[in-house]
């Protein structure tokens, strides 16, 4: 009979397994304790040894000081790769304060606080909570608008599935979550970009799941809001807020990335909380970095203003597929 793993009569050998031998080599059998008594443990102890872990497999390694540019790398590939599998083109990114909840929540809050302090009419704290939660109500109308937004463009080009133009946040609650939450209501894809934080923190529920990051590194989270923007609109905020714009503006006034269009919403919030007229008078700003900017007060403005801009300037707002800025 002729042994099957015999040679072709030709010469030629069946091709080997995959990934199975015959014969396993010796390295897959470790020292018996019969030759050795000691050698199982000793065995066990190499297999349990920090060195002997995969460098990718060893988070203590990656942890270390040295390993910074890896982890540099792997905070900017992990999201590039899975935005281009997810097919995304390009993002509009919204910003704002994360303590500006829906009007619903905003009642509540005050309604909670009203009543304590009717039953601690004396207490400070509690007053000036209160005096907070009025004004947390009163921008709550910015919910409204940034949900608003968040559907537009959800429901732009050729409609939620086209990946053309994604809502872009930074994944928190707040004006993020308004964001989020209109283009999730539309049926769209929706992107957050989180950061770890000493404190543990939620994202929102209206993220894509696929399309739910968290970084390590603010610098690059910051180059992805900025990689596939379009526009970046700014509701009121607070120092993350101010940062994000701040570099943003930077960047435009420097030319260090092509000037796109940047939409305030709610000129009372920032006329106040920042004077862009006073740096332009003072001279540490031109007239022209002044013109970086606009104002706008509803979903509406801020949608046509994009699309006027990007008109004015020849540009389509929706590019080819494949392309990028």
């Amino acid at each position: 009979m002729t042994d099957p793993h015999d040679p072709d009569p030709h010469g030629v050998p069946k091709p080997p397994h995959p990934e199975h031998r015959r014969e396993p080599l010796p390295q897959f059998h470790p020292k018996p304790g019969k030759e050795d008594p000691g050698a199982p443990a000793r065995i066990q102890a190499l297999l349990e040894a920090p060195s002997y872990r995969r460098a990718d497999q060893d988070v203590d390694f990656l942890e270390r000081e040295e390993v910074r540019g890896l982890r540099l790398q792997l905070d900017y590939l992990k999201p590039e790769l899975l935005m281009q599998q997810e097919e995304i083109g390009h993002t509009i990114v919204v910003f704002g304060s994360t303590r500006i909840v829906e009007p619903a929540a905003a009642e509540q809050r005050l309604s909670t606080l009203e009543k304590r302090l009717r039953e601690h009419p004396d207490d400070r704290q509690l007053q000036r909570k209160l005096a907070l939660a009025r004004r947390i109500l009163e921008n709550s109308r910015y919910y409204s608008v940034a949900r608003e937004f968040g559907r537009l463009v959800g429901e732009s080009g050729d409609g939620p599935r086209d990946c053309r133009l994604v809502i872009m946040t930074g994944g928190g609650p707040g004006m993020m979550e308004a964001a989020s939450r209109g283009a999730f209501e539309a049926g769209a894809k929706t992107i957050g970009l989180n950061i770890d934080l000493p404190h543990e923190q939620f994202p929102n529920p209206y993220i894509t799941p696929e399309l739910c990051f968290r970084f390590r590194y603010f610098a690059l989270r910051k180059m992805h809001f900025l990689r596939r923007a379009r526009a970046l609109v700014v509701f009121p905020g607070g120092y993350g807020t101010l940062d994000e714009l701040f570099e943003t503006l930077t960047l435009i006034q420097t030319r260090t990335i092509r000037p796109v269009p940047v939409v305030l919403i709610g000129r009372a919030f920032w006329e106040r909380a920042l004077n862009f007229d006073f740096l332009r008078d003072e001279g540490v700003i031109d007239a022209e970095d002044r013109e970086i900017f606009w104002f706008a007060e509803t979903a509406g403005e801020a949608w046509d203003g994009i699309l006027d801009w990007y008109g004015t300037c020849g540009e389509p707002l929706f590019p080819a597929p494949g392309t990028s800025r």
